[in-house]
């Protein structure tokens, strides 16, 4: 199909899934909402805090189609993280991985490509070949690969997830939920390199022979909602259709997860009512910035007598509107602040409690460098008084 006839069937498709989801843009119950859904399962996750907001059998396991390459991502980012990949690092692609079939990006068996060009693929056009290279070069094997999928959703606390390959193509024993899914995106969430391709709508691969294979995002929701810059998509028989989509709007991260749909336009129409009902419902309170400055501590032995202690981040809470939120704050510092202290030495904790359980702890830092006082300062000052 050529780029042409791909613009016109996205821009149906576009006017389809808006009009779809046109009632959800008034605000509904929460009750109301899950009611209309047609997915099996699904939730809405504060991606700041994790919390959930809503949510429609959210730990029930299902098959979740190629929502699996979102743990396939996240361990290819962290690898490129940790150095032990690199985005021009070129490799050979073996016959199992070309031969994968399914959704794909056409890779020739033999020919080298850039973890890249693979990474870009699995992520833009939900390339089962390319996930399964991935996979073999950090881990030897595909299999090997699936055990440490499982060892990182077990360090995420993803308790009813079990990944059976790296691709999502059916298998007895690979499920998760939608609670797991969004605890994975939300980490994915956490790489910026990540958006460098997740916001990629239509782009080429040029193969090393020279023949093009165009790219075109799974998510249509990253051009037809607003806001959203990231997501994973799957549909199989077994699984239906599938979403996981994260929009940040009104200073506002929401994902919203989608299993089990009775259509691919009910995927995309659900999970955008899903995210409406959110942004409709919710508010994003600011507690603290990050670099703020506390009010003034005195500083013992130093020759500076006062510092002005900065936060070292922030923190923000998404809030149902017009609720109170009970959060409060409080400020403590180490006992006797004193000199020698550098820039960013930690001298206290700011805590942000919501009813006296404690949600955050954030390190409060020195501004600036104190140096002790001396012998002959001391000795001065007594002088001068």
């Amino acid at each position: 199909m050529n780029k042409l006839a791909i613009t016109i069937l996205t821009l149906i498709m576009g006017v389809h899934l808006f009009c779809s989801h046109l009632p959800s843009i008034m605000t509904v119950t929460a009750e109301s909402l899950v009611d209309s859904l047609t997915a099996k399962s699904a939730i809405v996750v504060d991606a700041g805090s994790g919390n959930e907001l809503l949510s429609k059998s959210a730990d029930k396991k299902l098959p979740i189609a190629s929502m699996v390459k979102l743990m396939t991502v996240l361990l290819t980012l962290e690898n490129i993280d940790n150095g032990n990949l690199a985005l021009d690092q070129m490799i050979t692609v073996s016959k199992n991985a070309a031969g994968m079939g399914g959704s794909q990006v056409f890779l020739d068996a033999g020919s080298d490509y850039s973890v890249e060009d693979l990474l870009k693929s699995t992520i833009v056009a939900s390339a089962n070949d390319a996930s399964v290279a991935l996979a073999e070069t950090i881990a030897g094997s595909e299999q090997d690969f699936v055990n440490k999928m499982n060892a990182r959703a077990s360090e995420l606390g993803m308790t009813n997830t079990n990944y059976a390959n790296a691709t999502g193509l059916p298998a007895v024993d690979g499920y998760s939920c939608a609670q797991d899914v969004a605890k994975l995106l939300r980490e994915v969430l956490k790489h910026d390199l990540y958006y460098h391709y997740s916001t990629i709508w239509m782009e080429d691969l040029v193969h090393p022979s020279g023949r093009i294979t165009g790219l075109t995002n799974t998510n249509k929701l990253i051009r037809y909602y607003k806001g959203c810059d990231a997501g994973k998509t799957g549909s199989t028989s077994e699984a239906g259709y599938c979403i996981a989509a994260s929009a940040n709007k009104n200073d506002m991260r929401i994902i919203a997860v989608v299993i089990g749909a009775e259509s691919g336009a009910k995927r995309f129409s659900e999970s955008a009512s899903l995210l409406d009902w959110a942004y409709a419902n919710y508010e994003n309170k600011k507690i603290f910035t990050q670099g703020q400055e506390l009010d003034a501590v005195s500083v013992k032995g130093g020759k500076i007598k006062e510092l002005t202690p900065i936060l070292a981040e922030g923190y923000s809470i998404v809030n149902k509107k017009g609720e109170d939120n009970n959060i409060t704050t409080q400020i403590e510092y180490v006992d006797n602040i004193s000199a020698p202290l550098k820039k960013g030495d930690k001298i206290g904790t700011a805590y942000v409690l919501k009813d006296s359980i404690v949600l955050k702890e954030i390190d409060i830092l020195s501004s600036a460098d104190i140096k002790k006082i001396s012998y002959f300062d001391a000795l001065k000052q007594v002088l001068s008084n």
